[in-house]
């Protein structure tokens, strides 16, 4: 899932705050108040794109499972489940549940919901997340029709769903956002509006009251919810905060009790004077430079794709410039997933020196250098930590290659359009799990994996081994041709992987219930303050 931030000013903050809490009832209520990174584009679960979406939707939607305060699968609609014998059959035992307007919550709204989240008219980009079950991938491509997948009601309070091939990680697959029922009545009557206040009907422990575009977003506790009786928090707001230097400023003036982030230049400053408020953990992610491969001369040139590569110094990015912790990349999927082993570049291990040799005589054969210099233009959204980094790296590529670079920033959607039309070179970007599986990287750089793959990849014999891998039950095996899938994708450069993730998130100690997970996901009905 794609990472986010998003600005907030002072004075609006401080406004939101005051109407947030409310005159007179602040001492009775329990209000949280989250910094959020970006304005969400969309709160509808099967639209959106962003971790900033992801948080809010975790709280208004819930799936037919969903992760735990400590990132494990546990029951949520579903109160238990069966698998056939041959893996391919999940049937799911749905609990007495309601919609926030008190409308029963059937497995036919999961029918409905399913068949939305694969029609090609719905436009998910995480529709595929759903391709391991019977007829979802034809029907985003619009081969057959949604009502044809393989998720049917057996009653009222029993869902069936048929799959193509044996997916030992299904439920992880359903604890993502595209797995989240939506209220038919409430989508067909108010279209795109429906996730607005007033208008929007969830399964989830909060409903949404307040929306004021760029200054915060309200949740209120939904009384219908199945499990309301363990929901603490009464309201929850969510601030947009892509000035994370401001972001900071307003948790120390109290103003929110969870951050987004921090700025990579106070890590140390925050482990050194305010280490009982700083959670710095491992994270399910990988910060990357997506290169587009339908535009010369990069994307035709894999001389040119690698020798970038190579002039990137990973271990003084996250030294200097970054500071917080993270980890050199030389691999797409991250380290400690179970079971799989990274693959990395061939020249993780080459001092510096022999790699900016060897790029240089790529470069050259490309036929650039001195006198032709390569040059190119680097997308990034705003945010101060992404222009330090593109900085840094431009200038590495400069001194190392002679390589001129443009560097060029946007706002938030503006990005998002650019790099989905494929107007740009080289773009900043970051892909968050969804679910803990190798898959959820690498699938991503399926040839019909639509706008998801950002760089155009297409090869065939990579789609050939991902295929071979859905197919196969055998774990073991199965991760041996993932294995042999991101070896084909690091040798064919389609990015430039720069680090992978740790979090960086400031938790007042009032706050309760907060837990350490590699997803990052929590879900504030998890969270409560301390008197």
């Amino acid at each position: 899932m794609r990472a986010t931030f998003r600005h907030v000013k002072r004075a609006t903050l401080a406004l939101a705050l005051a109407l947030a809490t409310g005159a007179g009832t602040a001492a009775a209520e329990q209000v949280l108040h989250r910094g959020n990174g970006a304005e969400p584009e969309t709160l509808d679960p099967h639209k959106s794109t962003g971790v900033t979406e992801n948080n809010i939707e975790n709280d208004l939607f819930e799936g037919l499972v969903a992760w735990s305060a400590d990132g494990k699968v546990t029951p949520a609609i579903a109160e238990s489940w069966d698998v056939s014998d041959d893996g391919k059959v999940y049937t799911f035992h749905l609990r007495d549940a309601k919609w926030s307007n008190g409308d029963p919550l059937t497995a036919e709204d999961f029918v409905y919901s399913f068949r939305r989240a694969v029609d090609p008219a719905t436009a998910s980009d995480y529709a595929p997340i759903l391709a391991p079950i019977v007829n979802a991938s034809e029907a985003i491509a619009g081969k057959v029709k949604p009502d044809q997948i393989g998720v049917e009601a057996v009653d009222a309070k029993t869902l069936k769903i048929t799959l193509n091939a044996p997916t030992p990680y299904l439920t992880g697959l359903l604890c993502h956002n595209i797995g989240m029922p939506v209220h038919r009545a409430t989508v067909e009557k108010f279209g795109d509006q429906w996730t607005r206040p007033g208008n929007e009907v969830g399964d989830g422990a909060y409903v949404i009251s307040e929306w004021v575009p760029q200054d915060h977003i309200t949740l209120v506790k939904n009384p219908n919810y199945w499990d309301a009786a363990n929901v603490k928090l009464d309201k929850v707001v969510y601030y947009p905060t892509e000035d994370i230097e401001e972001e900071l400023k307003r948790y120390r003036a109290g103003e929110l009790d969870i951050t987004y982030e921090v700025p990579s230049g106070q890590v140390k400053w925050l482990l050194e004077n305010m280490k009982d408020e700083f959670h710095n953990e491992p994270y399910l992610g990988t910060y990357y430079y997506v290169i587009n491969l339908t535009k010369a001369p990069l994307g035709k040139d894999k001389r040119i794709r690698e020798a970038l590569s190579m002039a990137v110094d990973r271990e003084t990015l996250v030294d200097k410039i970054t500071q917080a912790g993270e980890l050199p990349a030389y691999a797409w999927v991250p380290p400690n997933l179970e079971g799989y082993e990274q693959q990395q570049a061939a020249f993780k291990d080459w001092p510096m020196d022999k790699r900016i040799a060897e790029a240089r005589k790529l470069l050259a054969e490309a036929g650039y250098g001195p006198d032709k210099p390569l040059k190119i233009e680097l997308l990034y959204n705003t945010s101060e930590n992404h222009k330090k980094i593109a900085v840094a790296i431009a200038s590495m590529w400069k001194k190392a290659l002679g390589v001129e670079v443009t560097l060029r920033n946007e706002e938030w959607k503006v990005y998002l359009d650019t790099r989905d039309k494929k107007n740009f070179e080289i773009a900043r970007a970051a892909w968050i799990g969804d679910f803990p599986d190798p898959v959820n990287f690498l699938d991503m750089f399926l040839s019909d994996a639509g706008q998801r793959n950002d760089a155009g990849y297409d090869n065939p014999k990579f789609d050939e081994l991902m295929h071979q891998a859905a197919a196969t039950a055998d774990a073991a095996a199965r991760m041996k041709l993932l294995e042999q899938a991101e070896r084909l994708f690091i040798d064919d450069v389609a990015m430039i992987p720069i680090y992978h993730y740790t979090t960086h998130h400031m938790v007042k100690p009032k706050v309760k219930g907060w837990a350490f997970n590699i997803l990052d996901i929590h879900r504030d009905k998890y969270l409560s303050l301390a008197e």
